[in-house]
C-alpha cells in the first residue's frame, strides 16, 4: 500500500479551487486523491510549457472547463500550482505564466 502524499497548494490555488462549483470541487478532489495514491487522473495531459513533470487535470461540468495544474514528481508532496476555469479552447498565456512562476519558485525551494 502506497502511503498517500500530502497535497500542497501554491499561491492562490486553494482559494481558486474553492471558488469552483461544488460538483467541480468534488471532482477535483477525487482526481487529486487518485494522484495521492499513485494513480493517474482520469483525464489529464502533460503541461511541459509550465515545467518538467507538470500535469493538467481536465474536468468538464456545467460550469465549463476546469483545470488543475499540479506536479507530483517530488517525494515529499503533490504540489497544486494553479486552478482555473478555461474560457477558450487554448490555455491562456497568463495561466501558463502564473503556473510556471510558481513552479520555478518550487524548484528553488526544493534546491533544484
Amino acid at each position: 500500500m502506497v502511503k498517500p502524499k500530502p497535497v500542497e497548494f501554491r499561491g492562490s490555488s486553494l482559494e481558486d479551487l474553492r471558488a469552483f462549483p461544488l460538483a467541480a470541487r468534488r471532482e477535483a478532489g477525487h482526481q487529486l486523491d487518485q494522484v495521492q495514491n499513485g494513480q493517474e487522473p482520469d483525464d489529464w495531459k502533460p503541461m511541459n510549457a509550465v515545467g518538467q513533470g507538470v500535469k493538467e487535470i481536465r474536468i468538464r461540468d456545467e460550469a465549463g472547463a476546469i483545470r488543475v495544474l499540479y506536479v507530483a514528481k517530488f517525494t515529499d508532496a503533490i504540489y497544486v500550482l494553479h486552478c482555473f476555469q478555461k474560457k477558450t479552447g487554448k490555455t491562456s498565456n497568463a495561466d501558463v505564466e502564473l503556473a510556471a512562476k510558481r513552479y520555478r519558485e518550487l524548484l528553488k525551494e526544493q534546491g533544484q
